[in-house]
């Protein structure tokens, strides 16, 4: 299979010669080989391993986004990752850069739900009249 990981302005990674690749989405990880049929997946903050033929197996930390196959060709595109060899180290990556928000973020999704909520009252103000 060829992997290209995906970030918002660049390519992560490209790997041609990918034998093997496990992803996690909200029901659990699964398992891609090159035969598998075509498919989409939601991806979830979480490690993504991959093996090549000639390297071995990498693990990328990656926080959420979309896993789509289609034929011998794997898209993962990710708001973050984060490539390394220690598996513990990715695992406390993914817990503190992709699991928890940084305030500007929560600020900004807390003003957006205020947004919405007064635009919903409006429009049912609006339906009773």
């Amino acid at each position: 299979m060829h992997l290209k990981i995906l970030l918002p302005f660049q390519v992560f990674t490209e790997q041609p010669d990918v034998t093997r690749i496990v992803a996690e989405t909200r029901t659990g990880s699964f398992g891609l080989l090159p035969h598998r049929l075509d498919c989409v997946a939601a991806l979830v903050p979480g490690i993504l391993i991959y093996q090549t033929e000639s390297g071995g197996e990498a693990c990328v930390a990656v926080d959420e986004g979309v896993l789509v196959k289609t034929g011998p060709e794997v898209l993962v595109s990710v708001r973050r990752a984060i490539g390394g060899t220690n598996l513990g180290q990715l695992h406390a990556a993914v817990a503190k850069e992709f699991l928890t928000f940084d305030e500007n973020e929560q600020s900004v999704r807390t003003a957006v739900a205020k947004l919405e909520t007064g635009c919903l009252r409006r429009f049912a103000m609006l339906q009773h009249e």
